[in-house]
């Protein structure tokens, strides 16, 4: 796979990010780690659609938004059918665009979930590269 130092930059960033989530997520919950967590989860998800977009460019294949990378990722194997991947674009658009204390919650209560989500698509799109 022929990639670009900004594309390979794009992948490590991902990585790096994926762990900032997960040692936010791991600390006791209070509303500053709270808030953090959800903004390195937004940071996870753009960095994630990111990743899928230059795979994909690599692949011949073309998708320009979040749900259209999500749903390529899929066709190409490196996502597997699940649910969560929606909730994901929805909570994301939740948390960046309205700010209410009870949807950070419940998008809080997700996020080890998704911290998964992202992780497996890490992995396999380094397995395939």
């Amino acid at each position: 796979m022929n990639m670009s130092n900004n594309e390979l930059i794009i992948l490590q960033d991902f990585g790096r990010a994926i762990a900032r989530l997960g040692e936010v997520l791991i600390l006791e919950k209070n509303p500053i780690h709270r808030d953090s967590a959800i903004k390195r989860f937004e940071l996870c998800f753009d960095l994630a659609w990111k990743s899928i977009k230059i795979y994909a460019k690599n692949e011949g294949i073309e998708c320009s938004s979040p749900r259209e990378c999500f749903k390529t990722g899929f066709q190409l194997g490196l996502i597997d059918y699940d649910e969560k991947w929606l909730a994901i674009i929805d909570d994301r658009n939740l948390t960046a665009h309205l700010y209410k204390e009870e949807h950070a919650e419940q998008v809080y209560s997700r996020l080890s979930a998704y911290l998964e989500l992202f992780k497996n698509l890490l992995g396999k799109i380094k397995q395939k590269m």
